[in-house]
């Protein structure tokens, strides 16, 4: 059927509820609409489901995410897996509790218990939760930090990390394989509360969550020396952060936390912000303005989901506050937990460091300086908890840190996904650490820069919305994959990986290796002077980016040739894309 005729389908059937005919007449005249909506399927990608709310199949919408739960429902009992159950949590995003509900009833017309939270959480909490119940996966309702109009439904496997092959792939085929969307199981709540399926879950799971994070701690004396004296501001950025990083801070001592009021509560509106993203310079503009009134050492926000932490640190010597990357800040935990294991003399002789493909090479600098093995993963912090997964099946590999640049690390390993809530407590551990030293956090971020180099990391993206942005992304990096580039700027290539053919090519030699990584739609190339650049599709949002590094002499030096790669790829992205 084309997109009009799956249009009118959803408008004549008996099982699609009035609210969201209404919806469908209101864009009757609207082709242009009716196909955006109907033209392909919301597709249930590596980590399930993202998408704009609203009615039809590409849309995020009560039928949809019923979809995706049957298809869940019909792999957890083909692998045996019902009697363990899912765990499910979700956000402060518009429809995430009735998402939730939808999923549960689901998985309980099918004899599967679910587990629900009595309210919303943070992503890394649900990460925790399977593993602590013994659930054989988990659902949380987020769109992490896309715009109010977003949601999503990611799905965790019995591990605590999402979705990876070969399950992945086993839930996607199944969800595939639904034919009737109208046709999926459902069940009357209280019938399911009646039942023994349906079980809200909070407090208990909460208190075993903050006991976890407590054991992170590395030096607790130096947050018992300095903590009254230091000032901290938080914004959760109207999300699930706010009760469980205020709650950790101030069980450790912490005394001085500002929380910026007009951001405080939870609100899928997010009506402060355009943009809820702590990468965003906007999602800081209250919280940098509540953190002069305050005179505040450091200045952090959590996105909507609490997996991911935006960082800005005092200049003490110039007052001024700095913004510290995903790479900055990733490194600087890096740094500070693998070198409190040096201190005591306890890291592992098979301790590892993990990273995702597009972070900083200033990891490596980390990794080679402390002897510890640095393990390069495919982009998605699902990667980095599959390599912890391997640990403990083999018994070989301790793993000390992982982090990817866009903002989210795990340190431990009680759950298996980024957890910006334990990042904020070791980011101001770190400061009272520091502290004892006389330095600030950007005192320590200069250190490391004198220690291991000046790397500079950066990051260029083009969002091209609807089916024709789709098509030109596609158009890219097929361009750049036919004719491999010989520069980039100033910076000759000098190899070129394909993720997707798994082969690296060495392009003075032309001798041709493997990736060792499983197949992604990613180009990533090695340059001149230890410089760096790579391409990819975004997973969450219809964008293409570009994210590329250097090294420079100094500070300011890698400052200018990071800007002036960034030039040079925008002039590049212009050109192909126009």
């Amino acid at each position: 059927m084309n997109y009009t005729e799956v249009y009118d389908e959803w408008l004549n059937a008996e099982n699609v509820d009035e609210n969201t005919k209404e919806e469908l007449r209101s864009i009757k005249d609207n082709d242009n609409e009716i196909k955006e909506r109907f033209y392909k399927e919301l597709e249930f990608g590596t980590a399930g489901l993202r998408g704009i709310i609203g009615a039809g199949i590409n849309r995020m919408n009560e039928y949809t995410v019923r979809k995706a739960t049957q298809g869940l429902a019909n792999y957890i009992l083909k692998v045996g897996g019902k009697d363990k159950g899912v765990a499910i949590s979700y956000d402060s995003r518009r429809m995430s509790p009735e998402f939730a509900d939808i999923t549960a009833l689901c998985l309980n017309a099918n004899g599967i218990k679910a587990y629900v939270f009595e309210s919303l959480r943070p992503t890394p909490v649900l990460s925790f939760t399977v593993r602590e119940l013994g659930c054989i996966a988990g659902v949380n309702i987020t769109a992490s930090h896309n715009p109010p109009e977003y949601n999503g439904y990611k799905v965790y496997w019995e591990d605590g990390a999402q979705i990876t092959p070969p399950n992945d792939t086993g839930i996607m085929k199944e969800v595939k394989d639904i034919t009737d969307i109208f046709g999926c199981k459902t069940m009357d709540k209280d019938e399911a509360v009646k039942a023994g399926l349906y079980n809200v879950i909070g407090k208990e799971i909460d208190d075993r969550y903050i006991e976890e994070l407590k054991k992170q701690v590395k030096r607790q004396d130096c947050i018992d020396k300095e903590a009254g004296g230091l000032k901290i501001v938080y914004t959760p950025l109207h999300g699930t952060g706010n009760i469980p990083a205020r709650r950790i801070l101030k069980e450790l001592g912490f005394e001085n936390v500002y929380v910026v009021p007009e951001q405080e509560l939870p609100d899928g509106e997010f009506p402060t912000v355009s943009y809820p993203n702590p990468e965003a310079k906007e999602a800081f503009e209250l919280a940098l303005k509540l953190a002069k009134e305050k005179d505040a050492d450091v200045v952090l926000a959590t996105d909507p989901d609490a997996d991911r932490l935006g960082v800005y640190v005092k200049d003490s010597k110039t007052g001024e506050y700095h913004t510290l990357t995903g790479n900055m800040s990733g490194c600087l935990l890096a740094h500070y937990e693998i070198e409190q294991l040096s201190l005591k003399n306890e890291i592992p002789k098979d301790g590892a460091l993990i990273k995702t493909i597009v972070t900083t090479n200033m990891a490596d600098a980390i990794a080679d300086f402390y002897n510890v093995k640095l393990i390069e993963v495919l982009t998605g912090f699902k990667y980095i908890g599959q390599q912890i997964l391997g640990f403990e099946e083999s018994g070989n590999g301790s793993y000390l840190f992982g982090f990817e640049e866009s903002y989210g690390c795990l340190i431990g390993t009680y759950a298996r996904d980024k957890d910006a809530i334990v990042a904020t407590m070791a980011l101001c551990e770190a400061a009272a650490y520091y502290k004892t030293r006389n330095m600030t956090l950007w005192d320590a971020m200069l250190e490391m820069y004198e220690k291991y180099g000046y790397y500079k990391d950066g990051i260029q993206s083009i969002t091209l919305k609807g089916i024709e942005g789709l098509q030109k992304i596609q158009d890219v990096l097929n361009a750049l994959r036919e004719n491999t580039p010989k520069s980039f700027g100033k910076y000759k290539v000098l190899s070129a990986r394909d993720y997707k053919t798994g082969k690296i090519v060495d392009l003075t030699t032309g001798a041709e290796s493997d990736t060792n990584l499983p197949e992604s739609n990613v180009l990533y190339y090695d340059l001149e002077d230890g410089a760096w650049m790579c391409v990819r599709p975004s997973g969450t949002e219809p964008k293409i980016k570009f994210y590329y590094g250097i090294k420079g002499s100094s500070l300011e030096e890698a400052d200018k040739l990071e800007e002036e790669l960034g030039k040079e790829v925008i002039d590049l992205i212009n050109e192909m894309i126009n």
